[in-house]
């Protein structure tokens, strides 16, 4: 069974985004530095447990889309319970993942992305806890 685990909003000033979310209500739950991915991970949650992903680049692709298109929703990330099992059978489908297996992603766990021109313009993260 999947469900959604968090949208994340690629920012360029992190600190100031946080201000925002949490006038909103949210509260901050962690800050981790994503060396692979070159980014600044601010973690949100609501209170009925919604979760957002602040993304602040320090270079990478997050940088890229933020030059391209500007800050902005990023990614829709999906909890799945096997991931490995999953992206074997996306590509079998002809779905186009961005890794060829899924990699180390923030808070422990695993991550791989179907990329937007395979899932209907949507980058769409499937993680593993």
């Amino acid at each position: 069974m999947a469900r959604v685990d968090h949208i994340g909003i690629a920012v360029r000033n992190g600190e100031e985004a946080v201000r925002l979310y949490q006038l909103l209500g949210f509260r901050l739950t962690g800050k981790e530095y994503v060396e692979d991915q070159e980014l600044w991970a601010y973690f949100l949650e609501g209170d009925d447990g919604s979760r957002i992903e602040l993304l602040e680049p320090t270079g990478g692709v997050i940088a890229k889309f933020i030059e391209k298109r500007g800050e902005g929703i990023h990614h829709i990330a999906v909890e799945v319970d096997d991931i490995k099992g999953l992206s074997e059978k996306l590509k079998e489908m002809g779905f186009r993942l961005v890794y060829e297996e899924a990699r180390k992603g923030a808070e422990g766990t695993l991550v791989n992305f179907v990329h937007p021109k395979s899932a209907h313009g949507v980058l769409i993260e499937i993680l593993e806890k």
